[in-house]
């Protein structure tokens, strides 16, 4: 037991006729549970949990007849529970949870007068609980089914179950009112969450004060309505957890409550509660977590909520409190999270609250007002700090910078005045920084591009001037935020603000007098010079000329000037993407009637002329509905004689199919049907099997995400950025590191094939790879980045886990939200655009079909949507 062991259960020892007992938890087992041959063994306990066991639970175990123990819990068992388990006369434990058991439950378990204890917790079980269960369960002391799928009402018998100790219903779909437990003087933990149970006039709180051992009780995210009973004052003495959360109780908070001396745990959030936080509180000093958030709560916060010494957690945000922020608070020494946000508190903040060492500290949308206290540097586990949306004034207290753990920082829209602390070069571990909406003034300190950590910086409408700096977070024009400061300009062009004046270099005009004055300097080098120069310049010039000769028409040639026009001088308002080598605007040419999109490569990122080239190369004889055109390119210098180059497009107006799949920070109506989702696969698959099978010199894509997918006004989709695209086959100058060449490739973490980590060449298998993460992607709404990935499962394995059987449980939600008929369009659709999704990200290249048998299989599926009339 516990001893790490791996592979497959021995058959043989399922087979023996002498053993009494098998512990083999807590190891990496792998396979099925083998039958038991030997009905005749006297096992008493088997214990197989902490797996990794799959397959079904074997029918054969019922024959065991002096089976006491059967522990399976924590594997990935599927199918239903077999019912000869019910047929074991001595079972008294029976431990099912977490796997993937599925189907009803046999009726035979609900009908063991032996059993003592039943977890079937976290499964895929359906079905109501029998009426009669607590006389059929006469000595059950735990019952564990929580996470299921079990409906109706839980059963009023199980007021009879006179030893039940545990009951744990929580999350499921039980509904009916929550029966009078009083009865059961056994009682000590209850957690009926996450239901649509009512509470019906309340008085299962009263008979609930028999239960004197009771220590738990969770009624949170349900249906109860009305005003909590001051009886609940009379609970047990003992209780700890008392969890009402999610739910729509209204009316005062009964003073009662202080009456319940062990609680650590109050949780009375989103609900409808009004009036007073009762002073009563106050005597509850075993409190660990408190919380009256997101309520209706009026008045002032109780002095003596100082004297919960023991707080850890202290939620009153989203209420109407008023008044001022108690300073007794900084009594709570072992407070770590304090959040106060969203009211109408008002004066200044305490100092002596800062004696506190919070992960978070949040008193935003106040009336607070004064300074803020030099002690917030005292803060120094500090994760989150957010001050923001107050009336707080005076300078940025420079102490801020010794919370060096901070990731987060909010202080916008307040009136502070002075520079940004030079102490916040130490801010190594921040991630967000929000001073935006204040007075500040002074120059924008260089440190602040060294900030590694940092990726959305924030320092909007302010009075900083100066030239903004360059490197790190700066060069990321959508992690920057810089607009309303009138007297801050660049010297680097599409920045959203202006360009700064050209400055005159003494020291070039002193190079400049000592080139006159060597004029001894024989003429011929100059002359040998000057034509070396013109030459390498008309070759370059040439190259460009003849790279836009090839596209169709005439094209109207633009210069930098016009570039600059047509964006407003690089407005940030114009700004509408970033890419790997530049940022792409909108905007307006003067010959053309429709608004542009136009992609500013900024050359001083390595390998930025060369994507130019790429794109260029790679779109010159491309002709497909569902690839982007280009409409005119422009290779020219800006205002201070730098080389500049950028590349027009036709705009799309609904954005890029990443902003519907990821719609943070989007103002975009995000929701994507079915039959949008379909054609948009299709789309994208066309395009790819153009590129690969039907174009003239076939190309591999090399970056295909959701970013690089655009989508027009009737949502048809467009695939772009072919700056790293490579033909299979090519002697062009333009690709002198080989043309399926590895060498400097660059893709997208989550989309890149797993090949191209082993330095193997470019294939067409690689974008097909690209695009069943992408249709995954556009599926289930789950990024290849999210975070439920970090422990080294891809999002391939996360959706094949639950093919085909759970696939309800991983797919968007969004999806089916508008089909009326789910189980068959899951079925003709879901299901089969999914089969082609895992399919083309397998993990070998030559496991995943070529694009034009996708294509094939997402036009029948589109024909079958539209058939069904699937919208």
């Amino acid at each position: 037991m516990s001893n790490r062991l791996a592979g497959d259960i021995p058959k043989a020892l399922f087979n023996t006729s002498s053993l009494t007992a098998i512990c083999l938890q807590q190891n990496s087992l792998v396979g099925q549970i083998p039958s038991f041959t030997a009905t005749s063994a006297p096992i008493k306990y088997i214990y197989l949990s902490n797996n990794y066991l799959s397959g079904r639970i074997p029918s054969s175990l019922g024959n065991l007849s002096s089976l006491l123990y059967l522990r399976l819990t924590q594997n990935n068992l599927v199918g239903t529970i077999p019912e000869s388990l019910g047929h074991i006369p001595t079972l008294q434990v029976l431990t099912l949870s977490v796997n993937n058991l599925s189907g009803a439950v046999p009726p035979s378990l609900f009908n063991m007068s032996s059993l003592i204890f039943l977890g079937m917790a976290n499964n895929s079980l359906v079905g109501r609980l029998p009426s009669n269960i607590g006389y059929t369960l006469p000595n059950i002391q735990g019952l564990i089914l929580s996470t299921n799928m079990f409906d109706g009402p839980i059963p009023a018998s199980l007021t009879s179950a006179y030893y039940l100790s545990q009951l744990y219903l929580y999350n499921n779909s039980l509904t009916g009112s929550i029966p009078f437990f009083g009865s059961l003087p056994n009682l000590e933990e209850i957690d009926l969450s996450y239901n649509s149970l009512e509470a019906g006039n309340w008085d299962f709180i009263s008979s609930l004060s028999n239960c004197s051992r009771l220590t738990m009780l969770i009624l949170a995210g349900n249906n109860l309505h009305g005003e909590l009973p001051s009886s609940v004052g009379n609970l047990s003495i003992s209780l700890q957890w008392l969890w009402l959360s999610g739910n729509k109780i209204s009316g005062l908070i009964p003073p009662e409550v202080g009456n319940l001396k062990s609680l650590t745990m109050l949780y009375m959030d989103y609900n409808l509660l009004t009036g007073d936080i009762p002073t009563t509180v106050g005597n509850l000093n075993s409190l660990v977590e408190l919380t009256f958030a997101q309520n209706r709560l009026s008045s002032q916060i109780p002095d003596n909520i100082g004297n919960l010494v023991l707080l850890s957690l202290l939620k009153l945000d989203g209420n109407n409190l008023s008044g001022r922020i108690p300073a007794s608070i900084g009594r709570c020494t072992q407070l770590q999270k304090l959040n106060l946000s969203y009211n109408s508190l008002d004066g200044s903040i305490p100092s002596k609250i800062f004696k506190n060492y919070y992960e978070e500290f949040d008193l935003a949308h106040n009336y607070l007002s004064g300074e803020v206290p030099d002690e917030v540097g005292n803060l120094i586990n500090s994760k989150i700090i957010s001050i923001s949306n107050n009336r707080l004034s005076g300078n940025i207290p420079s102490t801020l910078g010794q919370c060096f753990v901070l990731e987060y920082l909010e202080m916008q829209n307040n009136f502070f005045v002075g520079s940004i602390p030079q102490s916040f070069v130490n801010l190594v571990g921040i991630t967000k920084m929000d001073i935006s909406q204040n007075n500040l003034s002074g120059i924008i300190p260089v440190f602040l591009v060294n900030l590694s950590s940092l990726q959305d910086l924030n320092l909007s409408f302010n009075n900083l001037y100066g030239e903004a700096p360059r490197g790190g977070v700066f060069d990321n024009a959508g992690a920057i935020s810089i607009e309303g400061n009138d007297h801050l300009c660049t010297n680097v062009p599409a920045r959203g603000i202006p360009v700064c004046p050209a400055l005159v270099d003494s020291r070039r005009k002193h190079k400049l007098l000592l080139l006159v004055l060597e004029i001894i300097v024989p003429i011929v080098v100059v002359i040998i010079i000057l034509s070396c120069i013109a030459k390498k310049y008309w070759k370059k010039r040439m190259h460009i000329i003849s790279q836009l000769q090839r596209f169709d028409g005439c094209i109207k040639k633009i210069s930098y000037e016009d570039i600059v026009s047509a964006t407003n001088r690089f407005c940030s308002e114009q700004l509408i993407g970033l890419g790997s080598f530049g940022m792409v605007y909108k905007g307006s040419l003067q010959f053309q009637e429709d608004q542009v999109a136009i992609k500013i490569f900024n050359l001083e990122i390595y390998g930025a002329d060369r994507s130019f080239d790429a794109e260029c190369e790679a779109l010159r004889n491309v002709r497909h509905r569902n690839i982007v055109k280009i409409i005119t390119t422009c290779s020219s210098v800006d205002s201070v004689g730098a080389d500049f180059k950028a590349i027009v497009f036709q705009y799309m107006p609904n954005g890029s199919l990443e902003m519907w799949l990821q719609p943070k920070g989007h103002a975009i109506e995000t929701n994507l049907t079915l039959s949008q989702r379909i054609n948009i696969g299709l789309d994208v698959a066309s395009a790819l099997d153009y590129l690969h099978n039907q174009c003239a010199a076939p190309l591999v894509h090399c970056d295909l995400k959701p970013s690089n997918i655009l989508l027009d006004h009737d949502m048809t989709a467009y695939v772009t950025d072919f700056g790293l695209a490579r033909p299979l086959f090519t002697t062009s100058n333009a690709y002198q590191d080989g043309s399926t060449s590895l060498a400097g490739l660059r893709g997208s973490i989550g989309y890149i094939p797993p090949e191209y980590g082993m330095s193997e060449e470019i294939s067409t298998k690689g974008d097909v790879y690209s695009f069943g993460v992408l249709l995954l992607h556009l599926v289930t709404g789950c990024s290849p980045t999210d975070e439920k990935f970090n422990d080294g499962t891809t999002l391939h394995e996360f959706v094949d886990r639950a093919f085909p059987e759970n696939i309800y449980k991983v797919i968007d939600p969004k999806v089916l939200q508008d089909d009326s008929d789910t189980a068959d369009a899951m079925e003709s659709c879901i299901i089969p655009l999914v089969r082609v999704a895992l399919s083309c990200s397998m993990t070998l290249p030559k496991a995943r079909p070529e694009m034009g048998q996708v294509c094939k299989e997402i036009l029948r599926i589109k024909h079958e949507a539209s058939n069904m009339q699937v919208r």
